[in-house]
């Protein structure tokens, strides 16, 4: 096959190129330009994405003697992704960047692009699985290694996505890649992994969001309407949030508190005890089906973030929508953030939450 190896330039991706390399494929090397103002060196961007990363990746390409190219996507990167985020908080939301980068730009720009260059698959560095199935079709499942699974942010992926995706150290934990990298001679063996927001150099979210939209001051309520502090935005607040808050007045019993929801339209952030916070239904829209829809309840397991618990739960479809029942409480669930329902490994889909509430007034209270 003609492969797309996506190379941000850490070892994950260096090791995934060069297994696609050793099964025999023919393999180009491509680092995605996804910042219109890359930073220089990785201890001024905490992501990916920087120019030092371009430069590791061609050094792995070429010491794997394969093409290497960059393909410039700042500009769908800034529409699908950094703009959406901020569209999400500025509506109250708390959304997934790298959730919506992967359905956006990796497996829907770069992969149609590929396709339309006439490659036949793409490979990444995600720790994930696919398993071909007697038909021929292809199931996503969970990584080996849990600790770094990240099928959660792939769950967006559809059933001929992955027909065209190659995900090779799915059955590798991290030490073992590591390993694998430095008997290879990759500079990259010792790289730090990227974290937190690829696009917030300094991993500030509240600080970023308030450069671009500005602050916008307004109250923090109670549940009974009293106003107990002031906030310079309510879009960087996000439920289940306790720190920050700065309340002037404590709560009764002092209790802490958390935010229970946050209300753009008037520009509240609501705050209560944390006893409100457990929801047991979700309504998730914009579902997405690693293969066919569910017919009928289904009986899944629930994970509403990239490193949650899963909580076991019934769900059915209902068009565009999904709906999940828990088993459990779940705190801290917020509109905007992912659901992603499993069948044992396996993925099942995906949905945005729009809705979350608590249906079974019990003693019970779960947490996440």
């Amino acid at each position: 096959m003609r492969v797309v190896a996506a190379m941000s330039g850490g070892v994950d991706s260096a090791v995934a190129a060069a297994r696609m390399l050793d099964a025999g494929h023919d393999v180009v090397g491509v680092h995605l330009a996804l910042s219109q103002s890359a930073a220089t060196l990785r201890e001024s961007a905490r992501g990916c994405c920087t120019i030092e990363d371009a430069g590791d990746a061609r050094r792995v390409a070429d010491m794997l003697g394969i093409p290497f190219y960059v393909w410039d996507m700042a500009a769908r990167f800034k529409d699908d992704v950094v703009e959406d985020f901020v569209a999400e908080y500025s509506a109250g939301r708390t959304p997934n960047p790298c959730l919506r980068c992967n359905e956006k730009i990796k497996f829907a720009a770069l992969l149609d692009k590929a396709l339309a260059l006439g490659f036949d698959a793409v490979a990444t560095g995600h720790y994930a699985q696919v398993v071909e199935r007697p038909d021929g079709t292809r199931e996503l499942h969970r990584a080996v290694d849990m600790a770094k699974d990240q099928s959660y942010v792939l769950g967006v992926l559809t059933e001929d996505q992955l027909a065209c995706s190659f995900f090779p150290l799915g059955d590798t934990t991290k030490p073992q890649i590591r390993e694998e990298a430095a008997e290879r001679g990759f500079y990259v063996a010792k790289k730090p992994d990227s974290h937190d927001i690829c696009f917030i150099a300094d991993g500030d979210t509240k600080k970023w969001l308030t450069q671009r939209l500005g602050e916008q001051p307004g109250d923090i309520v109670d549940t009974d309407g009293t106003v107990v502090g002031r906030h310079q935005g309510a879009y960087a607040y996000t439920v289940g949030q306790r720190r920050g808050l700065a309340l002037g007045r404590p709560a009764a019993g002092g209790q802490p508190r958390y935010v229970v929801e946050v209300r753009p339209g008037t520009n509240t952030v609501v705050v209560g005890t944390a006893d409100l916070l457990g929801v047991d239904a979700l309504v998730g829209d914009h579902a997405r089906w690693c293969g066919p829809a569910p017919d009928g309840v289904v009986s899944v397991g629930a994970q509403v973030r990239a490193h949650g618990e899963e909580v076991p739960a019934t769900a059915w479809a209902d068009g565009d929508q999904v709906h999940v029942r828990l088993e459990r409480r779940l705190r801290g669930v917020a509109p905007g953030q992912s659901v992603v329902l499993y069948d044992g490994t396996r993925v099942v889909g995906s949905a945005t939450i729009s809705a979350a509430s608590l249906t079974r007034h019990t003693a019970e209270a779960g947490s996440s």
